[in-house]
């Protein structure tokens, strides 16, 4: 019974989001495009690096769908393969600088003094800096490489998610419940664990919503510049940077990962529009 009463909450906030005009239109493409990509070794006719001689710059056709590159290899392979990277860029490093950012905010907030003082200082040092200008410096320090771009975007993000949780952590310790929790002896870790994460969850899941889309943008402009993922591994960016020279006589070379990246930073838009919909109290209706 404890599980079904759980997990209703959670039902209602997934019809909600079906039931939203922006929350279907999201939805659609980034299913459709993760689904692929997870499954691109199943899904894709040939190998991403597999070069067919004499089939250089092919249209597309019942073959080869995207049609091929200047060495021969297949696009739509290429494509989904890139969608993995896309994918580790936008999930993967967001959900790293969740987890590193959410736990500084919440020490931050809850102790404040020092610790407060030293953590928050630590962000200003990475917000002073742009976003592209930091990403490069990582990967100039450790080298290019898509672990290498999502860590650099994991830690650009951080400074955005610690600051979030501390407002939120510093608005609930205020409240009479935290007291009432404090009064029975609760330990700090229970306190802050049990009873002020979770009413911080929700701006924490309106910014990951607009952070991924972002960070996969950034992927692909780090690629794009040759910071990223290296050939002949593919990636939407290199992909595109590669296309460049080609596009008048194979401008299906860039059209289609492009177009992916499109649509999938399409799609995680109209979600995060959808989601800080469902997450604004003065919208809430959930039976």
């Amino acid at each position: 019974m404890d599980n079904d009463n759980a997990s209703r909450p959670s039902r209602a906030i997934l019809k909600r989001l079906l039931r939203s005009r922006s929350g279907r239109f999201g939805l659609f493409p980034v299913l459709v495009l993760v689904l692929l990509s997870l499954l691109a070794p199943l899904v894709v006719p040939y190998s991403p690096l597999e070069m067919n001689r004499g089939d250089e710059f092919a249209p597309p056709s019942t073959r080869y769908i995207f049609g091929t590159d200047q060495f021969g290899r297949d696009i739509f392979s290429r494509v989904l393969y890139g969608g993995r990277i896309s994918l580790l860029a936008g999930f993967g490093s967001i959900g790293v600088a969740a987890l590193i950012g959410v736990g500084t905010g919440l020490l931050a907030g809850y102790l404040l003094g020092m610790v407060d003082t030293a953590i928050m200082r630590l962000w200003d040092v990475l917000l002073a800096f742009p976003n592209i200008f930091l990403g490069i410096a990582v990967v100039a320090v450790l080298g290019p490489g898509p672990l290498v771009t999502a860590l650099a975007i994991a830690v650009m993000n951080m400074p955005h998610f610690s600051r979030i949780s501390r407002a939120a952590v510093i608005a609930e310790k205020q409240k009479e419940y935290i007291e009432a929790a404090r009064a029975i002896g609760a330990s700090d870790g229970w306190i802050v664990i049990k009873s002020i994460l979770p009413n911080t969850i929700p701006p924490l899941l309106a910014q990951i919503a607009t952070a991924i889309p972002r960070a996969i943008l950034l992927e692909a402009s780090l690629s794009f510049l040759g910071l990223g993922t290296q050939p002949p591994r593919p990636s939407w960016g290199n992909m595109l940077e590669d296309s460049r020279e080609f596009l008048s006589r194979a401008p299906w070379y860039g059209l289609f990962p492009g177009l992916a990246l499109f649509l999938l930073v399409l799609g995680l838009i109209f979600l995060a529009d959808a989601i800080r919909d469902l997450l604004d109290p003065t919208h809430q209706n959930i039976e």
